[in-house]
């Protein structure tokens, strides 16, 4: 298979719209379950002779509460079942930050990594620039005895099969256990109250209903000063508002902040914070619990909060108020960014590699990933997994509104080490444009500049 640079990924997803559930998990479609595969090491190959039995894989992430339980869980079963006496040791290790500053100081002082680590991609790039990964995780996945076949290959979101490649497409440092996107969550039925069939397509059209309800509110809601938005200004909300103006902030290789895209969703939002129309986030999970409490009209925020957005609804309402979530206002076509972290596997020895990979290709297998997906609410990475999802579509529509986005254009953020650092100079340069304004073009030029900066500093 030939992999893909950021680039020619970012066009890959652009062009495809793909229905969903192109695939079927039925027994005979092409599908191999990881406990059907050989016990015995392979004959010729790049892994000829490599026998995964009786290793030890030590997996740190990020998962806790509900989350956590649940992969305890199926870390047994694995555990307990798979052929090859492979024991998984998993330890929540804090934050997504956290591990990659605990990553980062492993490598840097020789000690011995996990074998399995979740890591954003531009954390990855770091951690394999550093000599921590094994050298391409292709060498596993694309196996012709351990990997995965063509119709399974064909049964992961394209967007998220391909993302884990490095910027020149040289290797695979990261696999997709799953994913979530931005999305744009709305107060239907304070929209119906006020004159509106449904949530805004435009920029134009997120003006002027989110002022409407800063004005005139909403009869269930009787607090204080309801506002029509609540602006988070971190740089997957720049990314995410740049796309679905039909921009990117990743062109040949550089940052582009200062496209007439990226100006214009700035703009938009700096307006309608002028016009008192929107809030700043105040604490952490601020503008959610706006929205949750019936004071925000909307909301943009990763799905992966969908269970937290629903139980903060039904905790503050005797009767939930309707609500849905969908794409952000876009200018010619809806675009989503798609983004969530892999998991990626430690430089060791390829018999601790190859029983790594097959763990995280028993994780994503369809049966697993159905469960994963009801147990975090993030998107399964495979089509199938849908198959097996339908009571729950049921039960929770606005899930599956969410995961039909994916039908649509999706894009994904800079996968390079930089972007850790220049994820902060963008947060900061829209936070000061609310906060104390000023031109907004050359603010973003600025930035344009400093994030190159730093990426130079990376090579």
């Amino acid at each position: 298979m030939r992999k893909l640079g950021l680039l020619a990924t970012l066009l890959l997803v652009v062009a495809l719209a793909l229905p969903l559930f192109a695939v079927n998990a039925q027994d005979g479609d092409g599908f191999v379950k990881t406990f059907d595969l050989p016990t015995e090491p392979a004959a010729d190959g790049a892994l000829a002779g490599v026998n995964p039995s009786g290793q030890t894989v030590v997996w740190w992430h990020q998962h806790s509460g509900g989350r956590e339980e649940f992969l305890n869980g199926i870390i047994a079963t694995f555990n307990a079942e798979n052929p090859w006496g492979i024991t998984i040791e998993a330890s929540f290790q804090g934050s997504y930050g956290d591990i990659y500053s605990k990553v980062i100081a492993a490598i840097s002082a020789g000690d011995v990594l996990p074998n399995l680590v979740v890591a954003y991609q531009n954390q990855s790039a770091a951690y394999y620039l550093a000599g921590g990964l094994t050298d391409d995780m292709d060498v596993y996945v694309m196996d012709a005895q351990w990997g995965l076949n063509e119709a399974e290959i064909a049964d992961f979101v394209p967007t998220f099969f391909t993302q884990d490649y490095t910027p020149d497409g040289s290797a695979r440092i990261g696999f997709p256990p799953n994913r979530s996107l931005e999305g744009f969550f709305y107060n239907l039925t304070a929209l119906q109250e006020l004159g509106y069939d449904g949530p805004p397509t435009s920029l134009e059209e997120l003006a002027e209903m989110a002022c409407a309800y800063s004005e005139a509110g909403w009869s269930g809601y009787d607090g204080d000063d309801p506002t029509g938005y609540t602006i988070r200004t971190d740089a997957s909300n720049v990314a995410a508002g740049t796309y679905a103006q039909g921009g990117t902030i990743w062109v040949d290789g550089d940052y582009v902040y200062n496209s007439p895209e990226t100006i214009a969703y700035i703009q938009a939002m700096v307006d309608l914070y002028a016009n008192g129309c929107a809030e700043l986030v105040a604490e952490a999970y601020g503008d959610q619990n706006n929205f949750t409490a019936g004071k925000a009209l909307f909301y943009m925020g990763s799905t992966s909060g969908l269970p937290y957005i629903r139980s903060g609804i039904e905790e503050a309402f005797a009767e939930p108020f309707e609500w849905g979530v969908g794409a952000i206002p876009w200018a010619d076509v809806p675009v989503s960014d798609v983004y969530g972290a892999s998991v990626s596997i430690a430089k060791s020895t390829p018999e601790a590699e190859l029983a790594t990979w097959l763990f995280v290709r028993w994780m994503t297998e369809p049966e697993q990933q159905a469960g994963w997906a009801e147990a975090s609410n993030y998107f399964p990475v495979r089509y199938s997994t849908g198959d097996n999802l339908t009571v729950y579509f049921e039960d929770f529509p606005q899930y599956e509104m969410a995961w039909n986005l994916l039908q649509g254009v999706t894009m994904i953020e800079p996968q390079v080490a930089s972007y850790d650092v220049v994820r902060d100079e963008a947060s900061a340069t829209f936070e000061n444009l609310l906060a104390s304004g000023g031109d907004v073009e050359t603010a973003l030029t600025d930035l344009t500049n400093t994030a190159n900066e730093i990426k130079a500093s990376f090579e």
